[in-house]
């Protein structure tokens, strides 16, 4: 496709000629179609569709002044003009992004047939315009003029003669520079030791300041702690001392601030005379201490927050507890949508951050974001997922939303659990790639306790990846339960500021471990599926039978496509009375059909019946995709196009259900589900392993939940 094709012939004779062209689907002179208006010795033949049309001229020559018939005809022979198919280039893959002062730079892989890349900016993940903010012809760029402190998400598109291809994965850093020295530094002596006092930077250069070092003079040792007072031990009594102080982030060490007052550090005495005693200061051993802490509004600093650390069951616990007063004020100042980020720099075995109830009811009328962020990991909740209402039915209708303590945590797991999470996984063969970390939501009031367990929408939970770890042996996250069970979750791997974190999103509350399992099936080697199947097995989603065989081309059953929608979604299995008369609780395929049921993905037959082993067609496969859809939020971005227009370019688009075709419309718009060819759509056909692999794959794709 692209140019039109230019024809001509060459004619001669010793009277007026005239021209008529036809087009042909065969290459035959005979039966063609006149062209209207196409009456001259060239024709520009059109190329707007693809595939072989042949034409041919028919040329009259007419002699007014001869005797008899005055015309005679010649018809040329006929041409084929051929248009091929442009092809857009391969979507872009591996695209890294890399924070830096005001600046972010992004790489990632070629792509086959691209001669340009269009790069796509948001300040939300997902939320791209359709105008690329720059196009360049090699495979990095620096985006410039940006804010540090600033969270923004990338993705590039590949451009060419046929177009522009998919998106590439999206990648998100935030922006920093170092921050500025701390201030008014000073310094109090005791015995051997000095205690640093110091105020924080007025500017932490857009990234988290996760600690201070300080430098004693002389002798140039360097002690880090990660707040105001920093207590300095080991040091010589009769000497003078000076200190400095650098804060530390993601982008490196500030300048160093200016030196503190000198002091010189005593033995402390006792007199037994009337003038008294001095007593010397003795260290204490407590279960608790507290600091201010800073939390952010949209990314502004704000000291709005107290830090609370504590020995709990022998597991030291940070809690972070927001001021109820300030949090509303700026609440207000900033509108609806607000995103509360409690950042957490404490090494603590449990961090927790704190609000009551009528702070969550507050934060639901803006619709607020809340998240708990530590550099093992991050938790993100829209806090209308947690409910105030329901919180406070479930601990007592009557109480004041004042008194609830609404309590998110982010923990390493037990001893106990950590057992469970290493037996569970080597059970299944899976390589543990970064510790297990657990996610809870709490209410609280008294010595009540009632955990959320369950959300409405996917929740983004990102987990550190240690550094030493492959980014590229990364396979998925699981959910490890208390039983030792292991489910898959939507898992991608993205980069912030140089490092790589598994982004994990769920509908539950649990315990999750990031694991490497590469798995391939033996017969799908040649397969056009075989990345789509081996990448939905290696995340367990797809099984194949104990040969290793995945037997792509065969039928799917019913039982075996709702068992597959459910784990590739991540959902926990649910249990209860049967929903179908021909389901019971021993088939192997209860719980997921259950399961799907109750998510409202699945429907039965009017006699109200599943038939678990009737192959699945596929306009059944894709109402359910559809709905799926709406689960994973994907069916809110679609563009509002009625049915019958999507369905238009297929010639058998009747054949489909009524009750089946706004599903259908709804998964072929979205791009996970194409026709069998570009104007078959067969949804009375059944649907092969092989296509429930590739379908899958795109609905987790699209959905912005795997890579």
């Amino acid at each position: 496709m692209g140019d039109n094709a230019n024809l001509s012939i060459a004619a001669s004779g010793d009277a007026t000629l005239s021209y008529q062209w036809y087009s042909n689907s065969t290459n035959s002179t005979v039966g063609g179609t006149p062209i209207g208006g196409a009456t001259s010795a060239s024709y520009s033949a059109p190329t707007t569709s693809a595939g072989t049309t042949y034409y041919y001229v028919v040329i009259t020559n007419t002699d007014s002044s001869a005797t008899g018939n005055p015309t005679a005809t010649a018809t040329s022979n006929s041409a084929g003009v051929t248009v091929n198919v442009l092809i857009a280039p391969d979507q872009p893959q591996n695209l890294i992004a890399l924070g830096g002062d005001q600046q972010v730079t992004l790489n990632w892989s070629p792509s086959a047939d691209a001669s340009y890349y269009d790069i796509f900016i948001a300040n939300a993940s997902g939320q791209y315009s359709n105008t690329p903010i720059a196009t360049v012809t090699g495979t990095s760029t620096i985006v410039q003029n940006l804010s540090n402190g600033t969270a923004y998400y990338f993705v590039v598109k590949a451009g060419g003669t046929g177009g522009l291809s998919l998106q590439s994965n999206e990648a998100s850093t935030t922006p920093a520079t170092v921050a500025t020295a701390p201030t008014n530094v000073t310094a109090a002596a005791g015995n051997g030791q000095a205690t640093v006092s110091f105020t924080a930077p007025a500017d932490n250069g857009g990234s988290l300041i996760t600690a201070y070092q300080i430098t004693v003079s002389p002798g140039n040792a360097t002690v880090t702690g990660t707040a105001s007072p920093i207590t300095i031990t080991g040091l010589t009594n009769g000497t003078s001392y000076t200190f400095t102080v650098k804060a530390l982030n993601a982008a490196g060490e500030s300048m160093a601030s200016t030196a503190s007052n000198a002091v010189t550090p005593f033995t402390t005495t006792s007199n037994s005379g009337s003038g008294g005693s001095s007593p010397a200061v003795q260290p204490t051993d407590s279960t608790t201490t507290r600091n201010g802490v800073e939390v952010w509004i949209n990314g502004k600093v704000e000291n709005i927050g107290t830090s609370i650390t504590s020995i709990i069951n022998n597991r030291s616990t940070t809690t972070i507890i927001v001021d109820q007063k300030s949090l509303e004020k700026k609440l207000a100042e900033e509108g609806k949508f607000a995103v509360v980020t409690i950042p957490v720099s404490s090494q603590s075995d449990v961090i927790i951050g704190e609000i009551n109830g009528q702070m969550l009811k507050t934060m639901e009328d803006y619709q607020a974001t809340l998240e708990i962020r530590t550099d093992r990991a991050s938790y993100k909740i829209p806090v209308l997922q947690i409910n105030s209402s329901f919180v406070s039915a479930q601990l007592g209708n009557a109480l004041s939303l004042q008194d609830i303590k609404i309590q998110i945590t982010i923990s390493t797991p037990t001893t106990d659990m950590k057992n469970v999470v290493n037996n569970a996984v080597a059970k299944e063969g899976l390589t543990l790639v970064a510790p297990a970390i657990e996610f809870t939501v709490k209410g609280i009031y008294g010595n009540k306790t009632f955990e959320i367990t369950k959300f409405n929408t996917y929740v983004q939970r990102s987990i550190a990846i240690p550094s030493g770890i492959d980014p590229n042996k990364i396979t998925t996250g699981v959910v490890v339960e208390p039983d030792g069970t292991v489910r898959h979750v939507p898992t991608k791997v993205v980069q912030e500021n140089g490092a790589y974190f598994a982004q994990v999103n769920s509908l539950t509350n649990s315990t999750y471990a990031i694991v490497w399992h590469p798995f391939e099936f033996s017969d799908v080697t040649q397969h056009w599926a075989k990345k789509a199947v081996n990448d939905m097995g290696s995340r367990m989603i797809i099984e194949g039978n104990e040969n290793g065989l995945f037997n792509p081309n065969r039928d799917i059953s019913r039982a075996e496509f709702a068992a597959v929608i459910v784990r590739g979604l991540g959902l926990r299995l649910e249990n209860g009375a049967a929903s179908f008369s021909d389901v019971s609780a021993s088939d192997w395929y209860s719980s997921a059909i259950h399961t799907a049921y109750a998510y409202h993905l699945i429907d039965g037959f009017e006699d109200g019946t599943f038939r678990p082993n009737d192959k699945i067609t596929r306009e059944q496969a894709m109402v359910i995709i559809a709905k799926a859809m709406t689960l994973t939020n994907l069916k809110a971005q679609l563009a509002n196009e009625a049915a019958a227009q999507t369905l238009l370019p297929y010639k058998d688009a009747a054949n489909a259900a009524e009750w089946a075709k706004n599903g259908i419309a709804d998964s072929v718009l979205a791009g996970i589900v194409s026709g069998r060819t570009s104007a078959e759509l067969a949804p009375k056909a059944f649907i092969t392993r092989a296509e429930v692999a590739a379908i899958m794959q795109r609905l987790l794709q699209k959905s912005y939940l795997i890579q």
